[in-house]
């Protein structure tokens, strides 16, 4: 089974679709699988993540924004992909360290999360856009 997720960001952050990815699984009627997700777009990536303290959150954006900082910043100047912006190059730099697909496992026709954790699209641009993301289940 497929399905294509639509995530609206509103610029850099962490989007949490936890509860959309559940209720769609849990309508398959599939009670064991594997459940696959994957990112279609270069400059955000997908992450699994505490959703309990907003904090984490806030931190995960500020340790990458200064891990990566923007194409702007002297310390980047080594950067030739700049016409798009300067959020754009750094954006694509952290979807290749980050993962831009998720396995999960399916029990009981509920993704197998722990307690804490929520799934995740990061941002990494600056503007608002509607990501998209595949979700295969077997």
């Amino acid at each position: 089974m497929q399905h294509e997720f639509t995530i609206p960001t509103r610029g850099q952050g962490l989007y949490e679709f936890t509860r959309e990815v559940r209720a769609w699984v849990t309508g398959t009627g599939l009670q064991v699988g594997l459940l696959t997700l994957f990112v279609r777009h270069t400059s955000c990536s997908l992450l699994i993540q505490e959703n309990a303290d907003p904090e984490v959150q806030t931190d995960l954006g500020a340790f990458f924004a200064r891990l990566v900082p923007p194409s702007s910043d002297p310390s980047m100047a080594y950067l030739q992909h700049t016409y798009e912006g300067p959020d754009d190059m750094p954006a694509h730099i952290k979807a290749a360290m980050l993962p831009v697909s998720l396995s999960v496992p399916v029990s009981g026709g509920a993704p197998v999360l722990g307690t804490w954790q929520g799934i995740y699209l990061f941002e990494h641009r600056d503007k608002p856009h509607q990501r998209r993301v595949a979700a295969h289940l077997v």
